[in-house]
C-alpha cells in the first residue's frame, strides 16, 4: 500500500482536494481519497504540486515517429500530407525504434492510454508489450474511388489482423477523412466493427476540405491530380464535409472527430445531435505546425460537447506529451480554464475511448495512474515550467 499526498489533488471525477492523499495498492488501484490531516505525514509520500490522473492521448499516429522534423512547419495541410506521403518510408531498423522510443516518451510523459492511428502493422510489436494501453485505429482510404473500394479494405484488414487486442489493447477499422474515403469504403468499414467501438475520422482541418464538398473547389482538386486520381465521378453536396461523414458512419459507434480546426457551431450541432457517443479530438500543436491556427473552442464550449486532447504524431508535432498541449491551448484560449482542460485530458479521453472503466478520474476501483504536476503557479495553475512526473 502507497499513500501519495500532494498540495492538490484533482480527482477530476469531483472537486479538487487542497492537501489531499490518495491511497493505493501495490497495483496503482485506488483504494481511498482522503485528506492529510487524517494522517500521520510520516507515512506519507509528500509532493509540492498536484496530483492529477493520468493523461489520454486520443490521436496519435506512433509509426510516424521516425519522421521527427523531416516535415516543415506552417507549409498547410495538403503540402504536408505530400510530403507524409513522399517521405515516409524509411529503413525497418529506424522505424522500429523511433517506435518504441515513442512509446516510452509518452509513459514518462504521464500518459496511460493512447488512441493510435495505423496505416501498416509497424507499431504492433511495441504495443502488445507497452505499459500504455492503446486503442488501435487502423485507417484505411481508397481516395474516393468506389473501384479500389474492396481491394483497399482486404489490404487494411490485414493490418487490423496482425494490430494487438491483448492485455487491454483494442482495435478498430476506421475512415481516414471524408475527403479520402469512398461510400463503398465506409460501408465496408461499418460492416466489420462491433457494437460499442470507437471510430475515428480527421474532420475539417482545412478550408481547403470545406470547399470540396461545397463547390468542388480548392486545392484538393490538385492534391488529386498529383496522384493521378480522377475526380469525375464525384459531386459536390453543398454542405460541409462533415455531412458527408455524417451521412455513411454508424452513430452507435463511439465517434471521435479529430482536429475540427475549421468546424463552426452549425457543423458541431449537426454532429452532436447526429450521436449521443460523439466526441471531439483536438491537437494544437499538430494545428499550429501545420496550418498555423487553432480551432474556435468557443463553438465546442456552446454545444456542450465532450472534447479529447490529442498529440498527432512526431510528424506534426515537437514533443508527445498531454500536459504542453494543455499549456498550447490555455496560453492561446485564456478564456479556458485548468480544470475545463484537464477533464478533456483525462476523463473525455478515457470515455471516448472505451476506457473510463479504469482510467481517467481518481476514483475508488480504477487504475488510472497518478501523475505530479510540479512547478505550478503561485494560484496552482500550469504554467511554461510546468512539468509532469508520474508517480505510479
Amino acid at each position: 500500500m502507497r499513500k501519495f499526498s500532494a498540495d492538490l489533488v484533482y480527482p477530476v471525477s469531483g472537486k479538487p482536494i487542497l492537501n489531499g492523499v490518495v491511497i493505493t495498492d501495490d497495483a496503482g488501484k485506488i483504494l481511498a481519497i482522503e485528506r492529510r490531516d487524517q494522517y500521520d505525514s510520516a507515512g506519507l509520500e509528500i509532493y509540492k504540486g498536484a496530483i492529477v490522473p493520468g493523461f489520454i492521448n486520443t490521436h496519435c499516429h506512433l509509426e510516424l515517429s521516425h519522421m521527427k522534423g523531416v516535415a516543415p512547419t506552417g507549409t498547410g495541410l495538403l503540402p504536408f500530407l505530400n510530403t507524409v506521403v513522399a517521405l515516409r518510408n524509411f529503413d525497418e531498423e529506424t522505424i522500429l525504434a523511433a517506435i518504441e522510443a515513442a512509446d516510452r516518451e509518452m509513459y514518462e510523459a504521464g500518459i496511460v492510454a493512447v488512441g493510435d492511428i495505423s496505416n501498416k502493422a509497424d507499431t504492433a510489436s511495441t504495443k502488445s508489450k507497452s505499459k500504455i494501453r492503446y486503442y488501435t485505429f487502423v485507417e484505411m482510404f481508397d481516395f474516393i474511388q468506389e473501384s479500389l473500394a474492396e481491394q483497399t479494405f482486404e489490404n487494411y484488414y490485414r493490418v487490423f489482423e496482425q494490430q494487438s487486442d491483448v492485455n487491454g489493447n483494442r482495435k478498430s477499422c476506421v475512415p481516414h477523412a471524408p475527403y479520402t474515403v469512398s461510400k463503398s469504403l465506409f460501408q465496408k468499414i461499418n460492416s466489420v466493427n462491433p457494437e460499442g467501438c470507437t471510430v475515428s475520422i480527421h474532420n475539417q482541418e482545412t478550408v481547403h476540405e470545406n470547399n470540396f464538398f461545397l463547390s468542388k473547389t480548392g486545392g484538393f482538386i490538385d492534391f488529386y491530380k498529383g496522384f493521378n486520381f480522377s475526380l469525375d465521378a464525384f459531386s459536390p453536396s453543398g454542405k460541409t464535409s462533415v455531412h458527408y461523414a455524417l451521412e455513411q458512419m454508424n452513430p452507435d459507434c463511439r465517434t471521435l472527430f479529430v482536429h475540427n480546426t475549421m468546424s463552426d457551431e452549425a457543423d458541431i450541432a449537426a454532429a452532436q445531435n447526429w450521436s449521443d457517443k460523439t466526441f471531439w479530438a483536438t491537437c494544437p500543436n499538430a494545428n499550429l505546425y501545420i496550418e498555423n491556427r487553432l480551432p474556435d473552442y468557443r463553438n465546442f464550449q456552446n454545444q456542450n460537447v465532450k472534447m479529447t486532447i490529442g498529440t498527432d504524431s512526431l510528424t506534426s508535432n515537437w514533443q508527445l506529451s498531454v500536459l504542453e498541449e494543455m499549456k498550447t491551448i490555455l496560453r492561446f484560449q485564456s478564456y479556458l480554464d485548468f480544470e475545463t482542460v484537464l477533464t478533456w485530458a483525462t476523463l473525455n479521453g478515457a470515455q471516448a475511448l472505451g476506457f473510463e472503466d479504469q482510467l481517467g478520474s481518481i476514483e475508488t476501483g480504477k487504475t488510472p495512474g497518478l501523475v505530479l504536476l510540479e512547478n505550478l503557479d503561485r494560484t496552482g495553475r500550469l504554467q511554461s515550467a510546468t512539468t509532469a512526473r508520474r508517480l505510479i
